[in-house]
């Protein structure tokens, strides 16, 4: 099977690719094509468990754990599905962003390489280090130079498709990771939660715009800090990646409880505390005394805060729960791009530092 290649399952709901992007896309007609990509978050989950599928892996048993190497948008599913197995991960599961694997890793740790173009030179090093470490190797990409040293070495490819930008392929990058770490046995299959998770969202998906909107009216003007815990620690990431390419705004993370040791003084009344914004994501699974850390650390921000807000996850499962919290933080990033007055597609300081670096 090609990188590319979307044929094949009589009656699959088929993500087609995408079409190229003319250079002088508007602004209006970026911010359409990148919210498109937002709403289409449910067929990316079912479209990456059919590509997964149609990789035909064999599962095999990886002692160590399993490690994902990428960076960016490449990287977050890692994250995402270690906290999406929460407890019921039976063997490490950890994302390595940067040219090397883990200090002291064994070759009984599988590796998976995911980097949407192909073409990341810290992905690639982390292939080959683990070639040379002897570890067992996946690779996830749309092709590039990363899918033709794989294919060159055998090492199974997971096609993902082309044309999206990769901030927007987190839904295949978040279950294809998901779905190696059972392949490789470091967790149970949730494939079923995947798979319920895509039409809860599209239900919620008016909703999720909705709040979006009321967002923005409240954060206008500021910088947001975006607390996690637990589930919701790589969804805060998520939310300051997302505000930082989409909408060209500085913004923050942190998790409790550590954020409790350090960061709150930063919060004493001032004028730059004043130009700030608090987001705290909280999920009923949150150990007690955090969920109670949460609502305090809360009371103590909003007398000096621009702005501060607690957003209760909500789904079923936590891979729902997790997915509707990724939802809502990319459409609010996409709002704040409008409100901005800003196109959010182009990236023009990572252009401009990747062409001082000479990489593609």
């Amino acid at each position: 099977m090609s990188a590319n290649d979307t044929s094949g399952e009589p009656g699959r709901r088929v993500v087609r690719e995408a079409a190229p992007r003319p250079a002088a896309e508007g602004r209006a007609s970026s911010a359409a094509r990148q919210l498109d990509d937002v709403l289409a978050l449910p067929d990316h989950l079912s479209d990456a468990l059919w590509r997964v599928g149609s990789a035909r892996i064999e599962p095999f048993d990886a002692p160590g754990g399993l490690v994902v190497c990428g960076m960016g948008g490449s990287a977050i599913g890692g994250d995402l599905a270690a906290v999406a197995f929460g407890n019921r991960l039976s063997r490490p599961l950890t994302t390595e962003r940067g040219y090397e694997l883990p200090f002291a890793m064994l070759p009984d740790r599988a590796v998976l390489c995911s980097s949407y173009s192909g073409d990341t030179e810290e992905t690639i090093a982390c292939y080959e280090a683990a070639e040379t470490l002897g570890a067992r190797r996946i690779v996830a990409t749309t092709g590039g130079e990363l899918a033709r040293l794989a294919r060159a070495d055998g090492v199974p490819v997971i096609g993902l498709p082309a044309g999206l930008r990769p901030r927007a392929a987190v839904g295949y990058l978040f279950t294809v990771a998901a779905e190696v770490a059972a392949l490789t046995g470091a967790a149970p299959g949730i494939r079923t939660e995947i798979d319920s998770a895509a039409p809860d969202l599209r239900e919620a998906s008016v909703a999720l715009a909705a709040r979006a909107d009321e967002l923005v009216e409240s954060l206008r003007d500021s910088i947001p800090v975006i607390y996690g815990a637990d589930l919701t620690a790589p969804v805060a990431l998520r939310w300051k990646t997302q505000i930082n390419e989409n909408a060209k705004l500085p913004a923050f993370t942190a998790t409790l409880p550590e954020a409790d040791h350090n960061e709150i003084e930063g919060w004493n009344p001032g004028e730059e505390a004043s130009r700030m914004s608090a987001i705290l994501l909280e999920d009923r699974d949150q150990h007690p005394r955090v969920r109670q850390r949460f609502e305090l650390t809360a009371s103590l921000m909003e007398p000096s805060a621009h702005f501060v807000t607690r957003i209760e996850t909500e789904g079923e499962s936590r891979t729902g729960r997790l997915l509707w919290a990724v939802m809502l933080g990319d459409l609010l990033s996409l709002r704040l791009a409008d409100e901005r007055g800003v196109d959010p597609g182009p990236t023009a300081l990572l252009d401009r530092l990747k062409e001082s670096l000479g990489t593609p």
